[in-house]
């Protein structure tokens, strides 16, 4: 059976509540760039070290490997940010929290990471202050303590 036909309390709120707020699909799509940029470096990473000349070959597999793997909890929360989860801000916020200091790792390099860590802190800011926003909140049926209903 489908989901319509048998919808989740989840899908019946969403649907009740009205469009998707901006502010959360913004949050969403952010959340899911930084998904996909960890894709992109796990699969650049795990190629270099199969077909590359890295200085430890089973090191460069295993970090693109988990590269990879690591990208799931941001293209998933992403996924659920879209169908108005409100399990899904709670990884999207970890994630995001965590990538600040490999910013700040990346703007303390001398290199042309700089850009790079620019890009992400920026990325990461934006996504916090869009999923932290009362109105993404109320968009995922979030309540505070002492807000429960009755």
């Amino acid at each position: 059976m489908s989901s319509q036909q048998n919808p989740t309390p989840d899908s019946e709120a969403a649907a009740e509540a009205g469009p998707r707020p901006v502010r959360l699909t913004a949050a969403a799509a952010l959340t899911a760039l930084e998904g996909l940029a960890l894709v992109v470096g796990g699969v650049w990473i795990l190629v270099l070290g199969l077909i590359g000349h890295p200085d430890d070959r089973q090191q460069a597999v295993t970090g693109g490997i988990t590269l990879i793997v690591l990208a799931l909890l941001p293209l998933l929360a992403a996924r659920g940010l879209l169908g108005r989860r409100s399990w899904s801000r709670g990884p999207a916020v970890i994630t995001h929290i965590i990538s600040l200091p490999v910013a700040y790792n990346l703007l303390q390099a001398d290199s042309m990471a700089i850009p790079g860590g620019i890009a992400l802190a920026a990325v990461a800011v934006a996504s916090l202050v869009l999923l932290l926003n009362p109105e993404t909140t109320r968009a995922l049926g979030i309540q505070g303590p002492g807000n429960a209903e009755k």
